[in-house]
């Protein structure tokens, strides 16, 4: 499978995703208008390779965002709850690392809330 990236943009974070080394990477400030044109290829891209995931590899995500809105933060949790599936219903190892500013209250807030929300992944607050 190829690797897929989007560049970021004033609105939209950078996502690199490189299949060959388990990971997915989410970098930068994520208010897009439409947040379906991220997560659309995103999910798919996704899908295809969580069904080539093999039970002893290890998918790393790592999202360090410094703002998003509502719409953004629906698909995160859309997110969350795909991979937490794969973990649940597949056995996969999924670790997701939240990154974030320690003078940024907001974004640590909204990852102790991802934190709690998720049962089955392994989900790290990491300060930077």
């Amino acid at each position: 499978m190829e690797d897929w990236k989007l560049e970021a943009t004033k609105h939209t974070p950078a996502i690199n995703f490189t299949p060959d080394n388990n990971l997915l990477e989410i970098k930068g400030e994520c208010y897009p208008e439409n947040v379906a044109k991220i997560s659309l290829p995103l999910f798919s891209h996704l899908d295809e390779y969580l069904q080539d995931l093999q039970d002893n590899e290890i998918f790393t995500v790592n999202i360090e965002l410094k703002y998003f809105n509502s719409s953004s933060s629906k698909m995160l949790m859309n997110l969350f709850d795909k991979l937490e599936n794969e973990v649940a219903n597949n056995g996969k190892n999924i670790i997701v690392n939240w990154i974030y500013d320690p003078e940024n209250d907001t974004i640590e807030e909204f990852g102790e809330e991802f934190q709690e929300d998720v049962d089955s992944l392994t989900f790290n607050l990491v300060p930077k």
